[in-house]
C-alpha cells in the first residue's frame, strides 16, 4: 500500500471509530429524540462513507476521491453531532456542504472509473 493510501486507510479508520462512538451515544445517552435521530443519521453516513474509503484506500486507487469523500462526510456528520450537543442549529446550513461533497466524489469515481480501460479497474 502506498503512503498515500496507508494515510487515508488511517482516516478511514478514525471515521469508522467516531461514527461508532457517535452512534452508541445516539442510542444510548442522547438528550432529545431530535439529538438522537442527528447523532444516528451522521453515524450511518459516516460509516459508510468510512467503509467506501477503505476499499479506495485498498485498491490504491482514487485516493484524491477519498479524501474528498472523507472530508464531506466529516462536514456532514460533525455538524450534526455538534447541533445533538447543543451545538447552534445554524450548523444544519453547513451540512448539506458536507452532502455535496460526497456527492461530488462518487461522481468523481464514476468519471474517473469510467475514463478508465475495464482492465485497468
Amino acid at each position: 500500500m502506498s503512503a498515500r493510501g496507508h494515510s487515508l486507510f488511517v482516516a478511514a479508520a478514525l471515521s469508522a471509530a467516531l461514527a461508532v462512538a457517535a452512534g452508541a451515544f445516539g442510542a444510548h445517552g442522547a438528550a432529545s429524540p431530535q439529538a438522537a435521530e442527528w447523532l444516528r443519521t451522521g453515524a450511518q453516513y459516516q460509516m459508510i462513507h468510512a467503509v467506501a474509503v477503505f476499499a479506495l484506500a485498498l485498491g490504491g486507487r482514487f485516493t484524491r476521491q477519498g479524501w474528498l469523500m472523507l472530508a464531506g462526510a466529516a462536514i456532514f456528520a460533525l455538524t450534526l453531532y455538534a447541533m445533538a450537543l447543543g451545538g447552534p442549529r445554524w450548523l444544519g446550513a453547513v451540512t448539506p456542504v458536507g452532502g455535496m461533497f460526497l456527492i461530488a466524489a462518487w461522481l468523481w469515481i464514476a468519471f474517473s472509473a469510467a475514463s478508465m480501460p475495464r482492465q485497468s479497474l
